[in-house]
């Protein structure tokens, strides 16, 4: 299948398209769409359009001034929102400086450019949050720092950021594209697919018992975008792995698995320090189960089998991400935004 080129450079041949190490990449030429995946999920993106100063936060300032949280459910929401703030930054600068940079297809690169902005969104969210509820801001930006369970979880990411960020640094040849693989395996399966969903089920629990509902929608909002970041990324490996199947090899696999189950240990210890005592009908024993959980369904998802076999302690999750369930969900919302109720999820 060819196409003129839109300068009139000649024909584009859509088999010529490659997800990595393909000619130049000056022109992000769209047409012929040879990876429909990709512009689904841009679509999919767009479907969800918001943006949180757009939500209330009128009752989540009353509830925080007033006596109905104890200490730890106050610590469960600042956790959260410290391991965020940071986490999202995290993933934009490595879309941003890392991933678009090698990938070379048009369509991911439209989505990644999608997906950018979206990862501002988060971090706009946050901040918005942070200065509604009037809390300390040092005290939630820096937990980084502070943290110790919190700084774990980001070091890993910077790892895999630190060697895909080097000026030498080339997906081509048989290493430069497992490097890749392992960064995009480490931000988009690990950070978003497994990070993510702890913090997820702790503050949409709030949301459950009609506790900060307007924090609640935001997530939710999140979670709908995040929903659409993993399924991108697992399309991305999957079809990268396709383009390069040498590079999947057997001691490649057990590395990521060894990484995913490193993962999972420290997401194990990130929801116990938030939970030490256990709020809202939650504790460390059900995160563990989830945690492993969801990670048997990501590991499964990129063709590697399963380490655990835990059940699903939160089976209201899979509801959640649903949102055309939630009937009064949109009643707020400006009426010329798309809802995206015709997504579907994983």
């Amino acid at each position: 299948m060819e196409e003129l080129h839109p300068a009139g450079m000649g024909r584009i041949n859509v088999d010529s398209k490659r997800l990595i190490n393909c000619a130049a990449v000056d022109v992000n030429q769209l047409m012929p769409i040879k990876y429909q995946w990709a512009w689904e999920h841009y679509q999919n993106g767009c479907a969800n359009h918001w943006m949180p100063s757009e939500v209330a936060m009128t009752k989540d300032i009353e509830i925080w001034r007033s006596d109905k949280l104890t200490e730890d459910e106050r610590q469960v929401l600042v956790r959260n929102l410290g391991f965020f703030s940071t986490a999202e930054s995290l993933v934009g600068n490595n879309l941003v400086l890392a991933i678009f940079k090698h990938v070379t297809n048009a369509e991911c690169r439209q989505y990644l450019l999608r997906q950018a902005f979206e990862e501002a969104v988060h971090t706009h969210t946050f901040l918005y949050v942070v200065e509604s509820l009037g809390l300390d801001e040092g005290e939630v930006f820096n937990m980084y720092h502070e943290v110790p369970v919190i700084r774990e979880k980001d070091e890993l990411e910077m790892q895999l950021t630190a060697e895909v960020l080097d000026p030498n640094f080339s997906t081509e040849g048989f290493e430069g594209t497992q490097a890749f693989l392992k960064n995009l395996i480490g931000y988009y399966l690990i950070m978003e697919g497994i990070f993510f969903y702890t913090g997820f089920v702790m503050v949409l629990s709030f949301h459950r018992r009609n506790l900060m509902t307007g924090i609640g929608e935001q997530f939710q909002y999140i979670l709908r975008d995040e929903t659409i970041h993993l399924n991108f990324g697992v399309d991305l490996i999957n079809g990268i792995k396709a383009e390069n199947p040498e590079v999947w090899t057997p001691e490649f696999q057990q590395e990521i698995v060894d990484r995913v189950k490193h993962a999972v240990e420290l997401e194990i210890r990130y929801a116990e320090d938030a939970l030490p005592r256990g709020i809202l009908g939650l504790n460390g024993d059900l995160f563990r189960d989830y945690v492993q959980h969801i990670a048997d369904r990501r590991l499964e998802r990129i063709g590697l089998e399963k380490q655990y076999g835990s059940p699903n302690p939160f089976p209201w999750m899979s509801e959640t991400m649903d949102l055309s369930k939630e009937k009064n969900f949109f009643e707020t919302r400006v009426t010329e935004y798309q809802t995206g109720g015709t997504l579907s999820w994983d």
